[in-house]
């Protein structure tokens, strides 16, 4: 496959997953989101389909693709006004990280859940003095015998309350060096010593933020996700598809932005002709589908060579493709609502929570910041400054 031009099979994917966005559509998410409820109903059908688990080994359940696959099925859903956000999370972040990494076990007890939709997992990283620091995490996990007791607080964790269980960054003390690295583990949602808070935010989505509390969590010693001596590996190896799939989510949600203006002004009629006609409107929107289009090809890249298994080139595509779909979506939502004038700030056209959603791009998983910092330091060989 060309990380430029599509397959007859991508394009096949992306033509029946449009046709279910536009099944449920934004009113349908709206409807969840004002009954503080979950899109358990698309997520079931999306899942019966195969698209949840189409990046999941087909041993184990999963449509045996990649992560390119994967982003288109967010995309479109995102088109439809309907993403899935736990997608990033559930089969993008912690299914990679299970299928590459873990035992044998933790695949057969994992892997076809996640692939069907019975089963989802949240992913916990952020901490609320780390922020994008990993070697300020710590959350700490010690041995005890053959089991681990892991202890720390993670912030911003999305879908907590209907995961099955958290795969949480914690930190060893390596016996060589007494140095702490990145660990992996399973954290089943019952764990005694495994507490949840709900964060009250202003942006209101299906899935609900989180503060864990982990006192003491006493683990098997099979939770450990992986060899404890590759963390950091198997961090990263979750972490590129994470960004991928985040501009997956922002490049759907632009677009979908973009068609409710475009429609708006192909109909919309002030004077004589529709508004559309006019430069001053018809040219922002024409930057907006350019600017799309551009982080979608940077996004393919990404996925191409994280797919390829090329994972270090994949971090400088997934961080660019991350960055381009932000700022893309950002503008993309911005302009709708502008050219919508007052009516884009009506609950009628659904824009106006967009313009708090599309900041998410640029804030998570990572700042747009510290994206501009990896590529100055690790493309362009600039000096850190910290």
């Amino acid at each position: 496959m060309s990380p430029v031009t599509e397959t007859e099979e991508h394009k096949a994917l992306r033509s029946a997953v449009a046709a279910l966005g536009k099944r449920y559509g934004r009113d349908y998410l709206t409807k969840v989101v004002a009954e503080e409820a979950h899109p358990d109903e698309l997520w079931s059908e999306a899942a019966k389909l195969g698209y949840l688990g189409v990046n999941l080994p087909e041993a184990y359940g999963g449509g045996g693709g990649g992560i390119a696959e994967l982003s288109i099925v967010l995309e479109e859903l995102g088109a439809a006004g309907c993403p899935l956000l736990m997608m990033v999370v559930s089969p993008a972040i912690c299914g990679t990280v299970i299928a590459r990494f873990g035992t044998e076990s933790q695949k057969r007890q994992w892997l076809p859940g996640l692939a069907d939709g019975t089963r989802t997992m949240a992913f916990g990283i952020t901490e609320p003095d780390a922020g994008s620091n990993s070697h300020r995490i710590t959350t700490t996990a010690r041995r005890d015998g053959d089991t681990w007791l892991l202890t720390g607080r993670k912030v911003f964790i999305s879908g907590v309350d209907i995961a099955d269980a958290t795969l949480i960054v914690g930190r060893t003390e390596d016996a060589r060096t007494g140095s702490l690295k990145p660990c992996l583990f399973i954290v089943p949602r019952d764990a005694d010593g495994f507490e949840r808070r709900r964060i009250d935010m202003e942006l209101h989505g299906a899935e609900k933020q989180f503060e864990l509390t982990l006192d003491d969590v006493r683990l098997p010693a099979d939770a450990l996700v992986g060899d404890e001596d590759a963390g950091l590996l198997q961090l990263f190896a979750g972490l590129n598809p994470e960004r991928v799939m985040t501009a997956a989510f922002a490049i759907g949600m632009g677009r979908y932005a973009l068609n409710r203006a475009v429609e708006y002004a192909r109909e919309r009629a002030v004077w004589k002709a529709p508004i559309g006609a006019h430069q001053a409107v018809a040219h922002p929107l024409a930057q907006a589908h350019i600017e799309l289009e551009l982080a979608r090809l940077m996004m393919q890249k990404a996925a191409f060579l994280y797919d390829s298994g090329d994972d270090v080139a994949a971090g400088e595509a997934a961080n660019m493709a991350k960055y381009a779909a932000g700022e893309a979506c950002v503008k993309a939502v911005d302009q709708a609502v502008h050219t919508l004038g007052g009516n884009g700030l009506t609950r009628e056209f659904g824009l106006a929570s967009l313009i708090t959603a599309s900041r998410v791009a640029r804030i998570a998983p990572v700042s747009r910041e510290m994206i501009l910092n990896y590529v100055s330091h690790q493309t362009l060989g600039l000096p850190k400054s910290y």
